[in-house]
């Protein structure tokens, strides 16, 4: 384009040509046709419409302009009415165009779509017509149209006036859909709130509730209870079985959750398998609790996933609330409760009280001086003593990780490995308990003592490390034990996927390492599966030991590992009467307090000496 035209020029000093209207020009034609029309749309309610109707013309007129009859001395008539036809045939906006009787002269295809009328059934149609009965006692722009199929549609219409072919005045309807709009903002607003994947109400919209629930005055003695909720190993039900799996289990949760909810009741997915729970009328603790017992026993019921029954367990952390409290306190008061409830074994229900908080600090700083004391070498292994039943004599050792605190003393194993799994510092300590089990294990052969193998606990985070094979193949390798010497115990649980678990312990079966179930009679794992697993032995847990006299039917567990073909050994033998019971009933070993506690490396040192009948 030049940048100087003077014919342009000229044209611009001259003004405006008699036949280009302004968009004053075309506003004030739009209100004087709305003054026709409005009596048909909306007989006796026009007169208020003019001014509203007025502000939203201006766009329509601009794109009708070229309808207008031309004038024989305007050269540029031609181009202008064939760019004004395509913009009104094939134009995004849905057109009408109508004479001042309020009848529909003609309408673009996207009006023909939006009203679903072909086009000669609209031509016959008059403006009144169209608008749904209600929207005419309406004094607003946007009214209720009506489909062919006979459904109402929110529209909102701009006029502009349009000049006809055969001189009269008419009127070009631009016609928005609103509802499409309304959609996306109940879309948006969906998103914002509610949790697209189980459909209840995210952490804000929980949060804004329990703002202002907060709020409201209260009968004397009644509270809004919080009940903060997690699934127990919920991570581990997706690493073995995927997230699809994991996600039909978290929609199954979320509508028990949603059972027997009062009015002024919420649950919610607060994040992951994080959900929470308000109960807006509590009156004692008491109520509390045993509304976070009944969702426990809920989710005790079995779940049904791809054809089969699922257990699971969950935690609940439980804050009371009066009206005035810090929503966000009260939150931070319920997990702090959960917490508590995961460091006592997981499975239960437990109440926010201001003791809590100090168990809080206590995690944080267990879990910064376990840091501290891997650096220093605080960690010790103690070695537990395994028996063959029948003669006595000594066949193997289990490594178990002590921890010395400068300051504490010892510290026992059930008080920091729950914070160092859920922490992740478990998967440095097993790997150190791995390694000083080896060298251990190894300097002993060296010294000429009898060659016995050594067992290690390998936990979850461990097992499910896909280097697994690599990491005990090069401990091996830097400590020079052979690795018919190394005995890896996993439980039951960590077989739960049975793909990964088969493949897993395939490729540590191919190093030489030996296998054993520990814990076995408490896990998940079917006689199927565990005869397909390349396993040595199990180890009946010490729950079975404890109560072998009280209930003689555990040592059909006995039984039942040897239908299995592998050799038995028992965990935890505290008399000679529970020994005598082992070994009547053809149990192959026994470890435990009976015949010796686990024995710092000194003293099974001693005791691998006896046993070889030899010194240096």
């Amino acid at each position: 384009m030049a940048l100087h035209d003077p014919a342009r020029e000229a044209k611009l000093r001259r003004g405006p040509s008699k036949t280009a209207a302004s968009p004053a020009i075309w506003i004030s034609g739009a209100v004087a046709a709305w003054a026709v029309l409005a009596p048909l749309l909306i007989p006796g309610k026009a007169a208020g419409w003019t001014t509203a109707v007025a502000a939203a013309t201006g766009f329509a007129a601009a794109t009708v302009i070229a309808f207008r009859r031309p004038k024989r001395d305007d050269a540029n008539i031609a181009p202008a009415r064939e760019a004004g036809e395509s913009i009104f045939r094939h134009g995004p906006f849905p057109l009408v165009i109508a004479d001042a009787a309020g009848r529909v002269r003609d309408a673009n295809d996207e009006a023909l779509q939006l009203y679903g009328y072909e086009r000669l059934e609209l031509d016959r149609l008059s403006l009144s017509e169209l608008t749904a009965p209600r929207s005419r006692e309406k004094q607003q722009v946007e009214l209720s149209m009506m489909h062919r199929s006979g459904y109402e549609m929110d529209i909102r219409l701009t006029l502009s006036p349009c000049p006809l072919e055969d001189g009269g005045n008419g009127i070009v309807v631009l016609s928005q859909d609103l509802g499409e709009q309304k959609r996306s903002s109940e879309r948006i607003r969906y998103l914002a709130y509610y949790d697209d994947m189980t459909g209840l109400p995210n952490r804000r919209l929980f949060m804004n509730t329990l703002a202002e629930a907060l709020t409201r005055p209260r009968m004397s003695g009644r509270k809004a209870a919080v009940l903060y909720l997690d699934l127990d190993r919920f991570k581990l039900v997706n690493d073995s079985f995927g997230r699809d799996f994991g996600d039909m289990l978290l929609l199954q949760v979320a509508e028990r959750l949603s059972r027997n909810l009062g009015e002024s009741d919420l649950a919610a997915r607060m994040e992951g398998d994080e959900f929470a729970v308000l109960y807006d009328n509590v009156a004692t603790e008491a109520e509390a609790l045993e509304r976070a017992q009944l969702l426990l026993r809920l989710l005790e019921e079995p779940f049904e996933l791809q054809g089969h029954p699922f257990h699971m367990s969950a935690s609940i952390g439980i804050a009371l609330a009066g009206a005035g409290s810090d929503p966000v306190a009260v939150i931070k008061q319920a997990d702090i409760a959960l917490g508590m409830v995961k460091d006592n074994g997981r499975n239960g229900c437990m109440l926010y009280t201001g003791e809590t908080d100090n168990s809080s600090l206590e995690r944080l700083t267990m879990q910064h001086e376990m840091k501290l004391s891997l650096t220093r070498g605080d960690f010790r292994l103690f070695y537990q003593p395994q028996y063959e039943i029948e003669t006595g004599r000594l066949i193997g050792m289990e490594a178990l990780l002590r921890w010395e605190h400068p300051e504490r003393g010892t510290i026992p194993p059930g008080e920091f490995i729950p914070i160092a799994e859920e922490s992740g510092l478990i998967v440095q300590l097993g790997d150190w308990v791995l390694g000083e089990a080896c060298r251990q294990n190894k300097a002993w052969q060296s010294a000429g003592l009898p060659a016995v193998p050594v067992s290690v606990n390998l936990s979850m985070r461990q097992f499910l490390q896909r280097n697994l094979k690599e990491r005990v193949e090069r401990i091996l390798a830097e400590t020079g034990l052979e690795a018919q010497y190394l005995e890896l115990e996993i439980t039951e649980s960590m077989t739960m996927d049975v793909k990964y678990a088969t493949a897993c312990l395939l490729d540590l079966a191919e190093l030489g390492v030996r296998i054993s179930i520990d814990d076995f009679g408490t896990g998940y794992s079917s006689f199927h599966h565990l005869k397909n697993f390349p396993i040595h032995r199990l180890k009946i847990d010490r729950s079975f030991v404890r109560d072998i006299r009280q209930d003689p039917n555990d040592a059909a567990i006995i039984a039942m590992a040897h239908n299995l073909n592998l050799p038995v050994i028992a965990e935890g033998v505290e008399t000679e009467e529970q020994l005598i019971f082992l070994k009547t009933h053809r149990c192959d070993g026994f470890q435990g307090y009976y015949r010796s506690p686990p024995l710092p490396v000194e003293e099974a040192e001693k005791l691998l000496r006896e046993a070889g009948g030899r010194t240096e």
